[in-house]
Protein backbone atom coordinates (compact mmCIF):
# COMPACT_ATOMS: atom_id res chain seq x y z
CA UNK A 1 0.00 0.00 0.00
CA UNK A 2 2.58 2.20 0.83
CA UNK A 3 4.68 1.94 -2.10
CA UNK A 4 1.04 2.17 -4.36
CA UNK A 5 0.64 5.69 -2.18
CA UNK A 6 3.99 6.78 -3.39
CA UNK A 7 3.41 6.37 -6.90
CA UNK A 8 -0.20 7.80 -6.90
CA UNK A 9 1.59 11.08 -4.93
CA UNK A 10 4.49 11.03 -7.61
CA UNK A 11 1.98 11.56 -10.76
CA UNK A 12 0.14 14.17 -9.20
CA UNK A 13 3.00 16.09 -9.04
CA UNK A 14 3.79 15.35 -12.23
CA UNK A 15 0.80 16.80 -13.60
CA UNK A 16 0.90 19.77 -10.76
CA UNK A 17 3.93 20.46 -12.39
CA UNK A 18 2.94 19.99 -16.04
CA UNK A 19 -0.08 22.09 -15.27
CA UNK A 20 2.16 25.02 -13.85
CA UNK A 21 4.30 24.89 -16.98
CA UNK A 22 1.48 25.15 -19.71
CA UNK A 23 0.37 28.37 -17.54
CA UNK A 24 3.79 30.30 -17.92
CA UNK A 25 5.72 31.28 -21.16
CA UNK A 26 8.90 29.35 -22.38
CA UNK A 27 11.90 30.42 -22.46
CA UNK A 28 12.18 31.26 -26.43
CA UNK A 29 8.63 33.05 -26.21
CA UNK A 30 10.27 35.47 -22.68
CA UNK A 31 13.81 36.56 -24.66
CA UNK A 32 11.18 37.31 -27.50
CA UNK A 33 9.39 39.91 -25.74
CA UNK A 34 11.41 41.13 -23.23
CA UNK A 35 12.95 43.50 -26.44
CA UNK A 36 10.02 44.39 -27.30
CA UNK A 37 8.88 45.71 -23.72
CA UNK A 38 12.01 47.28 -23.22
CA UNK A 39 12.01 48.89 -26.39
CA UNK A 40 8.74 50.23 -26.27
CA UNK A 41 9.44 51.43 -22.69
CA UNK A 42 12.77 52.99 -23.80
CA UNK A 43 10.30 54.99 -26.72
CA UNK A 44 7.73 55.89 -23.91
CA UNK A 45 10.59 57.54 -21.61
CA UNK A 46 12.17 59.22 -24.16
CA UNK A 47 8.93 60.84 -25.24
CA UNK A 48 8.06 61.50 -21.88
CA UNK A 49 11.75 63.03 -21.60
CA UNK A 50 11.43 65.57 -24.74
CA UNK A 51 7.63 66.70 -23.28
CA UNK A 52 9.72 67.86 -20.30
CA UNK A 53 12.80 69.65 -21.80
CA UNK A 54 12.36 73.31 -23.03
CA UNK A 55 14.10 75.58 -24.53
CA UNK A 56 15.97 76.82 -20.61
CA UNK A 57 17.39 73.64 -20.85
CA UNK A 58 19.52 74.34 -23.70
CA UNK A 59 23.18 75.45 -23.22
CA UNK A 60 23.57 78.97 -22.59
CA UNK A 61 20.17 79.78 -22.48
CA UNK A 62 19.32 81.29 -19.37
CA UNK A 63 15.94 83.05 -18.34
CA UNK A 64 16.86 86.63 -20.17
CA UNK A 65 17.98 85.09 -23.42
CA UNK A 66 14.72 82.50 -22.88
CA UNK A 67 12.36 85.72 -23.08
CA UNK A 68 13.73 87.12 -25.89
CA UNK A 69 13.27 83.53 -27.70
CA UNK A 70 10.00 83.29 -27.15
CA UNK A 71 8.97 87.28 -27.85
CA UNK A 72 10.25 86.52 -31.17
CA UNK A 73 8.52 83.36 -31.90
CA UNK A 74 10.66 80.12 -30.33
CA UNK A 75 8.66 79.11 -28.15
CA UNK A 76 9.71 74.98 -27.79
CA UNK A 77 12.68 72.98 -29.08
CA UNK A 78 11.22 72.35 -32.50
CA UNK A 79 11.72 75.63 -33.40
CA UNK A 80 15.21 76.11 -32.43
CA UNK A 81 16.18 72.71 -33.99
CA UNK A 82 14.45 74.06 -37.34
CA UNK A 83 16.17 78.16 -36.80
CA UNK A 84 19.44 78.89 -38.97
CA UNK A 85 22.38 80.41 -36.60
CA UNK A 86 21.64 83.55 -38.22
CA UNK A 87 17.79 83.75 -37.28
CA UNK A 88 18.84 82.88 -33.40
CA UNK A 89 21.76 85.21 -33.11
CA UNK A 90 19.29 88.19 -34.33
CA UNK A 91 16.53 86.72 -32.05
CA UNK A 92 18.86 86.58 -28.85
CA UNK A 93 21.62 88.62 -29.34
CA UNK A 94 23.70 85.42 -28.75
CA UNK A 95 27.02 84.85 -30.21
CA UNK A 96 27.02 82.33 -33.17
CA UNK A 97 28.90 79.48 -31.13
CA UNK A 98 26.71 79.88 -28.61
CA UNK A 99 23.80 79.77 -31.29
CA UNK A 100 25.21 76.41 -32.80
CA UNK A 101 25.21 74.92 -29.34
CA UNK A 102 21.54 75.80 -29.13
CA UNK A 103 20.34 74.05 -32.09
CA UNK A 104 22.85 70.93 -32.32
CA UNK A 105 21.22 70.32 -29.00
CA UNK A 106 17.86 71.24 -29.54
CA UNK A 107 18.44 68.70 -32.78
CA UNK A 108 20.28 65.53 -30.66
CA UNK A 109 17.20 65.98 -27.85
CA UNK A 110 14.57 65.22 -30.98
CA UNK A 111 14.33 62.67 -33.61
CA UNK A 112 15.27 64.47 -36.82
CA UNK A 113 16.83 61.69 -38.45
CA UNK A 114 15.49 59.23 -41.36
CA UNK A 115 12.35 57.91 -40.96
CA UNK A 116 10.90 54.40 -43.18
CA UNK A 117 8.42 55.14 -45.78
CA UNK A 118 5.99 53.33 -43.36
CA UNK A 119 6.36 55.73 -40.59
CA UNK A 120 5.83 58.22 -43.08
CA UNK A 121 2.23 56.95 -44.40
CA UNK A 122 1.53 56.43 -40.40
CA UNK A 123 1.82 59.96 -39.94
CA UNK A 124 0.22 61.05 -43.26
CA UNK A 125 -2.70 59.17 -41.47
CA UNK A 126 -3.20 62.71 -39.45
CA UNK A 127 -3.71 64.36 -42.49
CA UNK A 128 -6.87 66.24 -42.84
CA UNK A 129 -9.51 67.57 -45.75
CA UNK A 130 -11.45 70.15 -45.44
CA UNK A 131 -14.07 70.19 -48.22
CA UNK A 132 -15.24 72.81 -50.41
CA UNK A 133 -18.78 71.79 -50.62
CA UNK A 134 -18.40 70.91 -54.03
CA UNK A 135 -18.19 67.37 -54.59
CA UNK A 136 -16.62 67.93 -57.96
CA UNK A 137 -13.49 70.36 -56.82
CA UNK A 138 -13.33 67.73 -53.26
CA UNK A 139 -12.59 65.00 -55.86
CA UNK A 140 -9.84 66.89 -58.01
CA UNK A 141 -8.58 67.64 -54.36
CA UNK A 142 -7.89 64.06 -53.44
CA UNK A 143 -11.23 65.08 -50.87
CA UNK A 144 -10.85 68.20 -50.08
CA UNK A 145 -7.86 71.01 -49.36
CA UNK A 146 -4.85 69.10 -47.17
CA UNK A 147 -3.72 69.94 -44.14
CA UNK A 148 0.05 70.27 -43.40
CA UNK A 149 0.34 72.00 -47.03
CA UNK A 150 0.39 75.44 -49.36
CA UNK A 151 -2.66 75.10 -51.46
CA UNK A 152 -2.55 78.18 -53.92
CA UNK A 153 -5.27 79.71 -56.45
CA UNK A 154 -4.45 81.81 -58.82
CA UNK A 155 -6.60 83.06 -61.89
CA UNK A 156 -7.77 86.79 -62.83
CA UNK A 157 -10.28 89.22 -60.88
CA UNK A 158 -13.85 87.56 -60.40
CA UNK A 159 -12.36 84.17 -60.90
CA UNK A 160 -13.86 83.00 -57.47
CA UNK A 161 -10.40 83.22 -55.34
CA UNK A 162 -11.79 84.94 -52.52
CA UNK A 163 -15.02 83.00 -52.76
CA UNK A 164 -12.92 79.80 -52.42
CA UNK A 165 -11.25 81.03 -49.01
CA UNK A 166 -14.85 82.07 -47.48
CA UNK A 167 -16.36 78.80 -48.21
CA UNK A 168 -13.34 77.01 -46.83
CA UNK A 169 -13.44 78.92 -43.46
CA UNK A 170 -17.30 77.98 -43.09
CA UNK A 171 -17.13 74.47 -44.06
CA UNK A 172 -13.90 74.42 -41.24
CA UNK A 173 -15.97 75.73 -38.92
CA UNK A 174 -18.58 73.43 -39.63
CA UNK A 175 -16.79 70.68 -39.37
CA UNK A 176 -14.91 70.96 -36.86
CA UNK A 177 -16.90 72.80 -33.76
CA UNK A 178 -13.88 74.13 -31.52
CA UNK A 179 -11.38 74.94 -34.47
CA UNK A 180 -10.71 78.94 -35.50
CA UNK A 181 -9.21 80.02 -38.63
CA UNK A 182 -7.07 82.82 -39.21
CA UNK A 183 -7.68 85.22 -42.40
CA UNK A 184 -5.24 87.52 -43.62
CA UNK A 185 -6.80 90.11 -45.73
CA UNK A 186 -3.99 92.23 -47.84
CA UNK A 187 -6.74 93.50 -50.54
CA UNK A 188 -9.73 94.47 -48.21
CA UNK A 189 -11.72 91.37 -49.53
CA UNK A 190 -13.27 89.77 -46.52
CA UNK A 191 -16.76 90.06 -45.84
CA UNK A 192 -18.64 88.95 -43.21
CA UNK A 193 -22.00 89.50 -44.79
CA UNK A 194 -20.63 86.84 -47.47
CA UNK A 195 -19.91 84.60 -44.46
CA UNK A 196 -23.13 84.57 -42.93
CA UNK A 197 -24.84 83.69 -46.44
CA UNK A 198 -22.64 80.58 -46.69
CA UNK A 199 -23.20 79.76 -42.75
CA UNK A 200 -26.89 80.17 -43.35
CA UNK A 201 -26.60 77.13 -46.65
CA UNK A 202 -24.87 74.95 -44.24
CA UNK A 203 -26.85 75.66 -41.47
CA UNK A 204 -23.99 76.72 -39.19
CA UNK A 205 -24.79 79.19 -36.47
CA UNK A 206 -23.74 82.42 -38.32
CA UNK A 207 -22.82 84.70 -34.84
CA UNK A 208 -20.62 81.55 -33.76
CA UNK A 209 -18.96 81.30 -37.08
CA UNK A 210 -17.75 84.90 -37.30
CA UNK A 211 -16.37 84.97 -33.48
CA UNK A 212 -14.16 82.36 -34.77
CA UNK A 213 -12.60 83.62 -37.27
CA UNK A 214 -9.26 85.89 -36.39
CA UNK A 215 -9.63 88.56 -39.33
CA UNK A 216 -6.20 90.95 -39.42
CA UNK A 217 -5.35 93.48 -42.63
CA UNK A 218 -1.94 93.90 -43.59
CA UNK A 219 -1.11 97.41 -45.09
CA UNK A 220 2.49 96.18 -46.34
CA UNK A 221 4.68 93.04 -47.17
CA UNK A 222 6.26 93.45 -44.00
CA UNK A 223 3.52 93.86 -41.87
CA UNK A 224 1.60 90.60 -43.89
CA UNK A 225 4.73 88.45 -43.24
CA UNK A 226 4.36 90.02 -39.70
CA UNK A 227 1.04 88.87 -39.33
CA UNK A 228 2.02 84.79 -40.67
CA UNK A 229 4.55 85.13 -37.70
CA UNK A 230 2.41 85.84 -35.29
CA UNK A 231 -0.15 82.89 -36.10
CA UNK A 232 2.80 80.34 -34.18
CA UNK A 233 1.87 82.68 -31.25
CA UNK A 234 -1.92 82.44 -31.50
CA UNK A 235 -1.43 78.64 -31.36
CA UNK A 236 1.15 77.46 -28.49
CA UNK A 237 0.22 80.67 -26.20
CA UNK A 238 -3.41 81.43 -26.71
CA UNK A 239 -4.14 78.08 -26.94
CA UNK A 240 -6.22 78.69 -30.34
CA UNK A 241 -7.29 75.57 -32.40
CA UNK A 242 -6.61 77.01 -35.96
CA UNK A 243 -6.82 74.33 -38.60
CA UNK A 244 -7.01 76.93 -41.65
CA UNK A 245 -5.01 80.08 -42.43
CA UNK A 246 -5.99 81.86 -45.28
CA UNK A 247 -3.84 84.76 -47.46
CA UNK A 248 -5.74 86.54 -49.89
CA UNK A 249 -4.30 87.64 -51.58
CA UNK A 250 0.00 86.29 -51.42
CA UNK A 251 1.49 88.85 -53.78
CA UNK A 252 -0.52 91.94 -53.83
CA UNK A 253 1.63 94.03 -51.36
CA UNK A 254 5.03 92.59 -52.66
CA UNK A 255 3.99 93.40 -56.57
CA UNK A 256 3.13 96.90 -55.39
CA UNK A 257 6.43 97.71 -53.35
CA UNK A 258 9.21 96.28 -55.78
CA UNK A 259 8.85 97.51 -59.11
CA UNK A 260 11.57 96.82 -61.96
CA UNK A 261 13.45 94.63 -62.44
CA UNK A 262 16.32 95.95 -59.82
CA UNK A 263 14.43 95.19 -57.45
CA UNK A 264 12.90 91.58 -58.33
CA UNK A 265 16.19 89.72 -56.68
CA UNK A 266 15.09 91.65 -53.26
CA UNK A 267 11.25 90.75 -53.92
CA UNK A 268 11.90 87.25 -54.34
CA UNK A 269 14.05 86.29 -51.18
CA UNK A 270 11.51 88.36 -49.24
CA UNK A 271 8.95 86.40 -50.71
CA UNK A 272 10.85 83.29 -50.07
CA UNK A 273 10.60 83.79 -46.48
CA UNK A 274 7.36 84.81 -46.14
CA UNK A 275 6.43 81.15 -47.97
CA UNK A 276 8.53 78.98 -46.00
CA UNK A 277 7.46 80.48 -42.67
CA UNK A 278 3.75 78.99 -43.87
CA UNK A 279 5.08 75.95 -45.43
CA UNK A 280 7.06 75.70 -40.96
CA UNK A 281 3.12 76.67 -39.63
CA UNK A 282 0.90 74.22 -41.58
CA UNK A 283 3.88 70.96 -41.17
CA UNK A 284 3.97 72.17 -37.40
CA UNK A 285 0.45 72.36 -36.45
CA UNK A 286 -1.27 70.32 -38.95
CA UNK A 287 -3.41 73.06 -40.26
CA UNK A 288 -4.15 74.00 -44.25
CA UNK A 289 -2.54 76.81 -45.68
CA UNK A 290 -4.39 78.42 -48.57
CA UNK A 291 -3.03 81.36 -50.75
CA UNK A 292 -4.43 82.99 -53.54
CA UNK A 293 -2.26 84.61 -55.96
CA UNK A 294 -2.35 87.55 -58.84
CA UNK A 295 -1.53 86.50 -62.20
CA UNK A 296 -0.51 88.82 -65.42
CA UNK A 297 -0.60 88.39 -68.98
CA UNK A 298 2.39 87.43 -70.95
CA UNK A 299 2.28 90.57 -74.12
CA UNK A 300 5.20 87.95 -76.40
CA UNK A 301 2.44 84.99 -76.08
CA UNK A 302 0.49 84.48 -79.47
CA UNK A 303 -1.11 81.65 -78.60
CA UNK A 304 -2.36 79.33 -76.25
CA UNK A 305 -3.51 81.06 -72.85
CA UNK A 306 -1.23 84.29 -72.02
CA UNK A 307 -2.14 83.82 -68.06
CA UNK A 308 0.95 83.90 -65.37
CA UNK A 309 1.09 83.69 -62.05
CA UNK A 310 2.74 86.47 -60.25
CA UNK A 311 5.68 85.21 -57.86
CA UNK A 312 7.34 83.01 -60.43
CA UNK A 313 9.35 79.92 -59.32
CA UNK A 314 9.33 80.84 -55.73
CA UNK A 315 5.43 80.46 -55.23
CA UNK A 316 5.77 77.40 -57.22
CA UNK A 317 7.83 75.86 -55.64
CA UNK A 318 6.93 76.31 -52.54
CA UNK A 319 3.30 75.49 -53.10
CA UNK A 320 2.61 71.82 -52.45
CA UNK A 321 -0.89 72.58 -54.80
CA UNK A 322 -1.49 74.47 -57.48
CA UNK A 323 -5.33 75.35 -59.02
CA UNK A 324 -5.85 77.78 -61.98
CA UNK A 325 -8.70 79.12 -61.75
CA UNK A 326 -10.73 81.00 -64.98
CA UNK A 327 -14.26 81.83 -66.05
CA UNK A 328 -16.21 79.34 -67.92
CA UNK A 329 -19.44 78.84 -69.76
CA UNK A 330 -22.71 80.60 -68.84
CA UNK A 331 -21.34 82.24 -65.81
CA UNK A 332 -19.81 78.93 -63.96
CA UNK A 333 -15.87 78.52 -62.77
CA UNK A 334 -12.90 76.51 -63.81
CA UNK A 335 -10.42 74.95 -61.52
CA UNK A 336 -7.59 73.34 -63.23
CA UNK A 337 -5.08 71.17 -61.16
CA UNK A 338 -1.87 72.07 -62.47
CA UNK A 339 0.76 70.75 -59.44
CA UNK A 340 0.48 68.44 -56.96
CA UNK A 341 2.96 65.31 -55.56
CA UNK A 342 0.04 63.20 -55.59
CA UNK A 343 -3.12 63.70 -57.90
CA UNK A 344 -3.53 63.57 -61.58
CA UNK A 345 -3.83 66.97 -63.58
CA UNK A 346 -7.07 67.27 -64.25
CA UNK A 347 -10.18 69.78 -64.21
CA UNK A 348 -13.61 70.77 -62.58
CA UNK A 349 -16.34 72.89 -63.30
CA UNK A 350 -18.49 74.78 -60.86
CA UNK A 351 -20.97 77.43 -60.19
CA UNK A 352 -20.91 80.15 -57.32
CA UNK A 353 -23.95 80.86 -55.48
CA UNK A 354 -25.08 82.42 -52.38
CA UNK A 355 -25.10 79.23 -49.95
CA UNK A 356 -22.16 77.75 -52.03
CA UNK A 357 -20.45 75.83 -54.92
CA UNK A 358 -22.63 74.13 -56.93
CA UNK A 359 -20.97 71.95 -59.51
CA UNK A 360 -21.49 72.43 -63.24
CA UNK A 361 -23.86 69.02 -65.15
Amino acid sequence: MAKKQEVILKMDETIIEEVHMDEQPTIKESIEQAPEKSAESIEEQEELEMEKLSITDLPGVGAATAEKLQSAGFHDLMSIAVSTIGQLCEASGASESVARKMINAARDSMKMGFETGTEVLRRRATVLKLSTGSEGFNDLMGGGFETGAITECFGEFGSGKTQIGHLLTVNTLKAYPDAKVVYIDTENTFRPERIKQLAQGIDLDEDDALSRIMVAKSFNSDHQMLLAEQVDSLITQKGNNVKLVVVDSLTAHFRAEYIGRGTLAERQQKLNRHLHALAKLASSHNLCVYVTNQVMAKPDQFFGDPTASIGGHIVAHASTFRIYLRKGRKGSRVAKLIDSPNLPEAETCFYVEESGLRDFN
